[in-house]
């Protein structure tokens, strides 16, 4: 889960940048309402924060599925700055590709770890522990058997 909480927290850190940045072209270049425009970008701002703090972390799995409601919201506010569609589903796409990287690297460690405990194999870490073949004082034979 390390992988996800660094992936998918960085995404979530990054959003919460857009959303506080996105307030004043909202105000400014749309005329939207000041303190609406101010208290729904902040508080998605603020619950991005919040959730990246939360995502990958033990027993808040959670926190995966609000980050992807938060998602859902992100795009919704181009409702107010048509800008934020495009953003929207660029952060999207990240947040899913976090979830996806974080996942495949996390399975073939426990695929190797796995493997390695069935199969008996000899990994770096059980190499020390391996018996020394009788043969490996010998050196191997160099040149022309004759």
């Amino acid at each position: 889960m390390n992988g996800i909480r660094r992936l998918c927290g960085t995404v979530l850190i990054m959003e919460a940048v857009i959303l506080g940045l996105a307030i004043l072209p909202a105000i400014v270049l749309e005329h939207a309402n000041r303190p609406l425009a101010g208290g729904v970008g902040g508080g998605l701002a603020v619950c991005a924060l919040l959730l990246s703090g939360m995502v990958g972390r033990p027993h808040m799995g959670w926190a995966l599925k609000a980050g992807s409601v938060l998602q859902i919201l992100f795009i919704a506010a181009g409702i107010v700055l048509p800008a934020m569609y495009v953003l929207g589903v660029i952060f999207a796409a990240l947040w899913i590709t976090g979830i996806w990287l974080a996942r495949r690297w996390e399975t073939p460690e426990a695929a190797t770890t796995d493997l390695s405990a069935v199969s008996g194999a000899i990994t770096p870490e059980t190499a020390d522990k391996a018996p020394a073949s009788p043969a490996a004082g010998t050196p191997a034979p160099s040149g022309p058997a004759g």
